[in-house]
């Protein structure tokens, strides 16, 4: 299944108290089990006013419903096409 980056612009996401994160983590992880196993979240990673969040699905729509069930942004969505790791060049 493809894998995705999703760049969202969220002014003073870098500023969330650790509550904010568990409940903004807690939803979005109740609206992954109502999509089924069409969706997977991978990771996010919070740098300034942006997350990036590594999803992976079907296509960009699961991504989509996903973002406006749990009422967040989509600035972008990438889709990966190849994965290297440092060590190997590969």
């Amino acid at each position: 299944m493809p894998k995705f980056v999703i760049e969202r612009e969220i002014p003073g996401v870098g500023k969330l108290t650790s509550d904010q994160i568990h409940d903004a983590c807690g939803k979005s992880n109740l609206v992954i089990r109502e999509l089924g196993s069409q969706i997977t979240w991978i990771t996010s990673y919070v740098a300034g006013d942006k997350l990036y969040c590594v999803f992976v699905a079907p296509d960009e729509h699961v991504i989509r419903e996903h973002a406006r069930c749990v009422d967040m942004p989509v600035t972008r969505i990438s889709r990966v096409v190849a994965t290297i790791d440092p060590a190997t060049g590969e």
